[in-house]
């Protein structure tokens, strides 16, 4: 029986700037970065209605932060998945898939043999090997470089697991495949840096920085460490060793990035609107399908919103500017942080308006950095409706 987890190899990237390297660069023809590349000139009101059949309602305000989509849950799987990052519908989602033949292959991410936390792109052919996929990485990797691979091998229907700039590019691709059907699951994402950036992250955290086995950004302002050993270790944010880490930490592509929570994929599956569960955003009827799959192994519930979001955001849009000019940061005292990173969880946004919080945050912190480091390419790179929620906080298209 063939390997149902295959790690196909394929060519180097082609580099250029602001580049996170999907995988497209990689494929036989390296120009249609041109075009795929959300850090080109994206198209978000075209690239939405091709794939939602509309853009975003300007009667639905959250829209305008999340994308298009049918509707939202805050939910989770009733058996959690073992060795899941959260309960595991991501992955039980693409297993679903694979058990009821609705696709030939999955391409996704998978821990590379000699580095649990680097992302190795997979295709995946048969149900139990989406147990080898589960958790999470960090890292670049070129999960759009499997899709010449697979369709050389007849899969003409495919599910992709993919984050926002891989799935942009996907979506600018997709008539060409020549597919007869396409899943996209999408995962929200921010801040992505190299492995090795990453380790260092690791080694900030904890004393035995290689025994660590999850670590998990959490919507109630703490960060979770598991270890080998079954420990747990939770550290609030605003006691993470950000100020030590080097300033290309986070490369301006993340740093510039307007897809926050993954608007063209069929279904959203984050954290940020959950509460401590698992926040979804289904979005077309592929969207739908691909819950019905789950059928009552999902337990789900609308989302909540508390708090407000002005305060957090209007802190981090000053720190923001005052990192981008090369100046320090205005820091807390260090007998201030502990008391404040356990008010948080009681006075912060929360849910919904903790999810807005996060995409105001990186709307400013996008214009920002795009204004001193490219500022030739922000009328091209940011879309109207970027402007829309960054004007609140007086920023301005000029």
């Amino acid at each position: 029986m063939a390997d149902p987890v295959e790690a196909i190899a394929y060519g180097p990237a082609a580099p250029r700037s602001l580049c996170t390297d999907c995988g497209v660069s990689r494929m036989s023809d390296p120009k249609q970065c041109g075009k795929a590349c959300q850090f080109i000139k994206p198209d978000y009101p075209a690239m939405e209605t091709a794939v939602h059949g509309r853009a975003r309602d300007p009667v639905r305000s959250d829209e305008m932060y999340f994308g298009p989509f049918r509707r939202m849950l805050r939910a989770k799987l009733k058996n959690p998945s073992p060795g899941a990052q959260w309960t595991g519908i991501t992955t039980r989602i693409a297993q679903r898939l694979l058990e009821t033949k609705a696709v030939d292959a999955v391409l996704t991410m998978a821990p590379d043999p000699q580095d649990r936390w680097k992302p190795m792109p997979v295709l995946v052919t048969e149900p139990k090997g989406m147990e080898q996929v589960r958790g999470m990485r960090m890292g670049y990797a070129p999960l759009l470089a499997l899709l010449e691979p697979a369709i050389a091998k007849g899969y003409k229907r495919l599910a992709v697991i993919g984050i926002p700039c891989q799935v942009y590019a996907l979506r600018a691709l997709e008539k060409e495949l020549g597919l007869e059907r396409l899943y996209v699951i999408g995962t929200p994402c921010s801040d992505n840096t190299t492995t090795e950036n990453f380790h260092t992250f690791l080694e900030l955290l904890a004393e035995d920085p290689d025994t660590i086995t999850y670590l998990e950004f959490r919507a109630d302002y703490y960060v979770e460490l598991r270890f080998t050993d079954g420990r747990k270790k939770e550290i609030p944010f605003l006691m993470l060793p950000i100020s030590q880490l080097p300033p290309d930490f986070f490369p301006l592509t993340c740093r510039t990035c307007v897809d926050y929570t993954n608007v063209l994929s069929d279904i959203t599956v984050g954290y940020m609107g959950g509460q401590g569960q698992q926040w979804l955003l289904v979005r077309n009827d592929r969207g739908e399908e691909l819950i019905d799959l789950l059928g009552d192994e999902l337990q789900s519930e609308a989302p909540g919103s508390k708090g407000k979001r002005e305060g957090p955001v209007k802190g981090f849009l000053t720190n923001t500017i005052r990192a981008a000019g090369g100046l320090p940061l205005r820091r807390m005292p260090n007998w201030l942080r502990p008391i404040v990173g356990r008010l948080m969880p009681i006075v912060g946004p929360k849910g919904l308006e903790f999810a807005r919080a996060r995409v105001e945050m990186k709307a400013c912190e996008t214009v920002v950095h795009l204004r001193r480091e490219e500022p030739a390419r922000a009328p091209y790179m940011i879309p109207d409706h970027v402007w829309d929620i960054v004007k609140p906080y007086g920023i301005e298209r000029e």
